[in-house]
């Protein structure tokens, strides 16, 4: 039996670790991972690792996925055959270098012909173990000839910046006429190349590391000499047989992956304006948002991207509240309201999952922590019961952590975000308004979201909400089920609830439930909520943890003969200060205000020559920071410009580089104290939940109108049949939600206009890109697979129909 873990990587650099699963073959790790991707890659990479307490841990194989073949496998659950791992075959980054053949006349006025060779720099190379001193050899190969020459060694660096040159002779001297100019034998050239190692120099007594290689024919001197260009590395071939993939299993995975080209904000104006008054359209199911909903596959695909938009624009509660208010006057039963998987619900869920992360953790990341750390028994289930345990201690295990739970969430009500609150408002409105003889529904259209699609869920799974880095243990997890099963009914504030379960344990132990002040708390709480005269939560002065985890940070130098040395500490960030400590839950040994962050920004990596490393700079010096991967320092910097956005002294310009040696390695300023020489990076919204670009949103939009073209069509005609003709209509028809089919066809048509206008200017940019593109650039190097059939594609496409 193995201890396995999985991890996630962009090319080699890991951004992603699972929890051990510990003694099996078939380990289930059922864990999400999303990202904003923060640089190109070209594939993304899956590794399982058998761990080993007393070695490294050993790589059982891997799964590569070419960037270009992701879309093949989008939101898809696929089997992969795990695959073989070997050093030779774990290569990245691209070579620049320069081939020139010349011909040399020497003193005796004989000619030669001489290739030089010039190695000019290296980018992205792999770090192995924690470092990278790179150097290259350079071989000029043949049938029969091998000539190997070697760079220097460049230290800490995985971007080398080489700039050598080697000679080789290539044709024997020949007497000197005008004609043979670079007249040379044609077996000779077609059968030498040049060859390119990279190799990482170690101290270890295994010898150096390989990172790639690679072959360019002398041939392509012919085309163009100086011939000049970016390569990928590629593997070594080295004829080694490797293990067929089923000898070492395969990994189910389900990627989603989203690539989009955003405009600037004028090309979306049309479309931008016609969603944005979606909420005042008469009936909404007219309007283009409604309309997206209709069409789209699935809800969850057109509440995201509308959700995101309307909150940017402060329009989320106009729209949710009339699109709800349509769905609630189509409800026959009370007990039925909100409960399928309707536009109205999914934009709700996708609006309390933006707008209340922060408030979920706040309310109950302590408990579940709590809950994790204790590892009390609280199965109640006397068929689950183990040897030992007992019935009674159980029942009062869980009965405090159902009352703690219970506690926590209905005394956060005034801790609720102002935009969840108005949509409940709407809601119980529109509730009251349309079953004015039920008195409960008022309260159950607003428990159905926040108790059984926001509190219910995170209990039941905290891994999905970021209340806990990973599954729980099965234990744990069974407690969190029994848990939330306990407080999604409390909250339902059913008539027979008892009922409501369908193991007799569960009914039996909700008796300790069955009173009134329960009911009372769970009321008091939905009114808060719902309440339109309430409490700004704003003036709630809590600290509430943003983010926290391990990262390496230079000394400030506040201790004036102090080392200036790198140590690895505990990170944690507040909405007050941001702080780090020698581990989790030590003191702190320094603490940044929040106020007193003036900027946070990337730092170049040739300052210490090491990645992934950025700045928080304070009025008085900088703290500078390397983080885990590049997602790391992403996320970092992301939400420290975020919480100190507002700050009345946030800087306009800083210093890329670090201040070393009496002056800035950027601008070469002498003055610790001198302005800084490059813009900072341009302000982002001062919310720290609602950080959302309204471009992309509408870029999204507009992808998935343009994919379901030919549903918006049928629309048309749905709405053409509606007018003209009263009978029964089509099947096909009847999926769609149509109730003023002239105003409908109306905003289709918009739609379709908006739509086929944006499609035409990514069909020129396309062609653009095409024209403007060159291959062996630096943004696409030889070897370049995407481009490769990028070319294929644009030049199988007629120009006009692009």
């Amino acid at each position: 039996m193995r201890d396995c873990y999985c991890t996630v990587n962009l090319d080699q650099e890991e951004v992603f670790r699972t929890q051990i699963v510990e003694k099996s073959l078939c380990p289930f790790y059922g864990e999400d991972f999303y990202c904003e991707i923060p640089r190109s890659f070209r594939h993304l990479s899956f590794y399982i690792f058998d761990r080993d307490v007393f070695r490294r841990d050993s790589i059982i194989g891997k799964v590569a996925i070419r960037k270009e073949d992701l879309q093949k496998y989008h939101n898809r659950d696929t089997w992969f055959q795990l695959q073989h791992v070997d050093a030779d075959s774990e290569v990245q980054g691209k070579v620049h270098l320069v081939l020139r053949l010349s011909e040399v006349i020497t003193d005796s006025g004989v000619v030669c012909h001489k290739l030089a060779t010039r190695i000019l720099e290296c980018q992205g190379l792999p770090i192995v173990n924690g470092q990278c001193d790179p150097y290259a050899t350079v071989t000029l190969a043949g049938p029969c000839r091998s000539e190997a020459k070697k760079t220097k060694v460049k230290k800490k660096t995985n971007n080398p910046q080489f700039d050598e040159v080697f000679y080789f002779e290539v044709t024997r001297p020949c007497s000197y006429n005008r004609k043979s100019h670079f007249d040379f034998e044609d077996e000779d050239v077609d059968k030498l190349e040049i060859r390119v190692d990279l190799w990482n120099a170690s101290n270890l007594k295994f010898g150096d590391e390989f990172l790639g290689e690679l072959r360019i024919p002398l041939k392509v001197l012919r085309q163009s000499s100086p011939h000049e260009a970016w390569y990928f590395l590629q593997p070594r071939d080295n004829g080694s047989k490797s293990l067929k993939p089923e000898d070492l299993g395969s990994l189910r995975l389900n990627v989603v992956y989203t690539e989009d080209h955003v405009f600037s904000s004028d090309y979306y104006s049309p479309l931008r304006d016609l969603l944005l008054r979606s909420a005042d359209v008469e009936p909404v199911s007219a309007s283009a948002a409604h309309i997206l909903g209709e069409v789209c596959r699935e809800k969850q695909e057109a509440a995201v991207p509308l959700v995101r938009l309307f909150l940017h624009y402060g329009r989320v509660v106009p729209f949710i509240s009339a699109i709800a208010s349509a769905e609630v006057r189509r409800t026959q039963d009370p007990n039925t309201i909100f409960r399928g998987n309707s536009l109205t619900s999914k934009c709700i869920d996708e609006t309390m999952k933006l707008a209340g992360m922060h408030y979920l953790h706040v309310t109950l990341k302590p408990t579940i922590e709590e809950i994790c750390q204790s590892h009390k028994s609280c199965e109640i289930d006397p068929v689950r019961l183990k040897d030992g345990e007992s019935l009674e201690s159980n029942t009062e295990n869980l009965r405090q952590y159902v009352d703690r739970v219970f506690s926590v969430i209905t005394t956060s009500g005034l801790s609720c975000p102002t935009v969840m609150c108005d949509i409940f408002f709407s809601l119980r409105e529109a509730a009251a308004k349309r079953f004015q003889d039920d008195l409960d529904v008022r309260y159950t259209a607003v428990s159905s979201f926040i108790f059984l699609r926001f509190f219910a869920p995170a209990i039941l799974s905290p891994n999905l909400f970021q209340l806990t880095p990973h599954h729980t243990d099965p234990q744990t997890s069974r407690t969190l089920t029994l848990v939330s099963k306990t407080i999604q009914t409390l909250g339902s504030l059913s008539k027979s609830k008892s009922a409501s379960f369908k193991e007799s344990y569960m009914a039996a132990f909700y008796e300790f439930f069955n009173e009134q002040k329960y009911a009372d708390a769970v009321k008091n709480f939905l009114d808060l909520i719902s309440s339109s005269g309430r409490r700004d939560p704003r003036s709630v002065q809590r600290p509430i943890l943003l983010k926290e985890g391990f990262m390496i940070k230079r000394a400030q130098g506040r201790k004036r003969f102090g080392m200036k040395n790198f140590k690895k500490r505990w990170f944690r960030l507040t909405n007050h200060e941001f702080t780090y400590q020698k581990s989790k839950g030590d003191p702190p040994l320094y603490s940044i205000p929040i106020e007193n962050i003036l900027a946070v920004e990337p730092l170049e990596e040739e300052s210490f020559k090491m990645k992934n490393m950025f700045q928080v700079i304070q009025p008085e010096r900088a703290l500078y920071i390397q983080a885990n991967n590049c997602v790391e320092a992403k996320a970092w910097i992301d939400i420290l410009t975020k919480v100190s956005q507002c700050n009345q002294k946030r800087l306009a310009v800083y210093h890329p580089s670090a201040y070393l040696n009496g002056h800035w390695l950027c601008c070469r300023a002498s003055s610790d104290t001198a302005a800084g020489c490059s813009p900072c990076t341009s302000g982002l919204p001062a919310n720290i939940q609602l950080d959302i670009d309204g471009d992309r949103e509408t870029e999204r939009i507009y992808s998935l109108f343009s994919l379901y073209m030919s549903k918006l069509e049928k629309m048309q005609e749905a709405c053409g049949s509606r007018s003209v003709y009263d009978g029964p209509e089509r099947e096909e028809y009847s999926t769609f939600v149509i109730d003023d089919p002239q105003e409908t066809y109306k905003t289709l048509k918009q739609v379709i206009t908006g739509v086929g206008a944006l499609e035409l200017e990514h069909a020129q940019h396309r062609r653009d890109k095409f024209k403007r593109t060159k291959y062996g650039s630096q943004e696409h190097p030889i070897g370049d697979k995407s481009f490769q059939s990028y070319i294929r594609q644009q030049s199988e496409t007629p120009a006009h129909s692009m």
